[in-house]
């Protein structure tokens, strides 16, 4: 007899992704894939997934919990995740301990900790993957979470499926089969109760916004969003692509862009252009919002001698002598003379 239907569905997709991470030939070692796992009913289902097909696709498999030292007991609960991914199977397992404490708010914070502890274990480690256990209903919160903050085709293309060295084999997956899957194979899924509490953003969309979606439309809401999300992925992609011609294009020597090229762009492209040399400068990618890029658009398209746009990370975006160009405060203050020559005049 195979394994539990939802067992068995978790495991194909798993043996899905894992088929795009080609072993070397003949060699004796296996490539390290990490398993990112907090406990929950979604990650440890892939955790158990993992340490089953890992070996068949000629891979080997580790573990990583972080503590993100948000509630009492975190530490006793990041060690009984370890705990069970180590009789999963899963080794090396590491226990990554972070302070949640970065701008943003507290969600934000927590994920930037979070992807930066998985990112120094994998780095460590020599892992060429690390595994996330998002489904199905995390994507289309996602993308209901992208269109009522307004944010453009980006947030609504929702998570990809390959990010770097980040795989999501779940993404097709609904939440009630990741639960299913651990109450098949007795694994002892954890309930985190900021899943539950209404503080946090995510969670009422989770209890709240879906359901009464899926009530006043009818079933099927999460799935037709997690498709929106495919087809705007692929359209974003393009755009993205054409983007990064232009912005080679449009930049000079010295890294300013364009100013009259730029403004002879489409809107859609131009505004990728804008997002991507940001992103360059230093601008953290999760703080970079429609508004900063719409701040930086208007010393293209709508210059009137502003002195500049102000960006996350300390960023400056300046218009001289017909360049955008970006700075951080310091240097662009030594520079502040040459900005306020042509800003007082509009000169250009």
């Amino acid at each position: 007899m195979g394994p539990d239907p939802a067992v068995a569905q978790v495991r194909l997709a798993v043996r899905k992704a894992l088929a795009t991470l080609a072993a070397p030939a003949g060699g004796v070692s296996r490539p390290l894939v990490l398993v990112a796992c907090s406990g929950g009913q979604d990650s440890l289902a892939l955790a158990a997934a993992t340490a089953a097909e890992a070996p068949r696709a000629g891979l080997s498999a580790g573990g990583v919990t972080v503590d993100h030292r948000l509630q009492p007991g975190s530490d006793t609960q990041a060690a009984r995740v370890a705990h069970t991914l180590a009789g999963l199977g899963l080794d090396p397992v590491l226990t990554e301990t972070v302070s949640a404490d970065g701008p943003g708010g507290p969600e934000a914070a927590a994920r930037a900790a979070r992807y930066a502890a998985l990112d120094g274990a994998a780095g460590r480690l020599g892992a060429v993957a690390v595994l996330l256990g998002h489904t199905l209903d995390d994507q289309a919160e996602t993308v209901l979470l992208g269109l009522a903050r307004g944010s453009g085709a980006r947030s609504l293309a929702g998570m990809a499926p390959v990010s770097g060295r980040y795989l999501r084999p779940l993404l097709g997956v609904r939440r009630e089969v990741t639960a299913a899957a651990c109450a098949a194979e007795g694994l002892p899924a954890w309930a985190d109760p900021h899943n539950q509490d209404p503080s946090y953003t995510r969670a009422r969309v989770r209890h709240q916004a879906l359901p009464a979606l899926a009530g006043a439309l009818g079933p099927g809401v999460a799935e037709a969003l997690a498709r929106t999300a495919d087809l705007l992925r692929a359209d974003n992609e393009v755009l993205d692509q054409l983007a990064v011609i232009q912005k080679e294009r449009l930049t000079d020597a010295d890294g300013g862009l364009d100013a009259a090229g730029l403004a002879a762009l489409p809107e859609a492209i131009r505004t990728r252009v804008l997002h991507q040399a940001a992103a360059e400068a230093g601008c953290p990618r999760g703080a970079l919002s429609a508004r900063h890029v719409a701040s930086l658009a208007g010393l293209v398209t709508g210059w009137h001698g502003q002195r500049w746009a102000d960006l996350p990370g300390g960023i400056r975006g300046t218009r001289r002598y017909g360049k955008l160009l970006f700075t951080a405060p310091a240097r662009a203050e030594q520079a502040d003379g040459t900005a306020n020559a042509e800003g007082a005049g509009g000169r250009d």
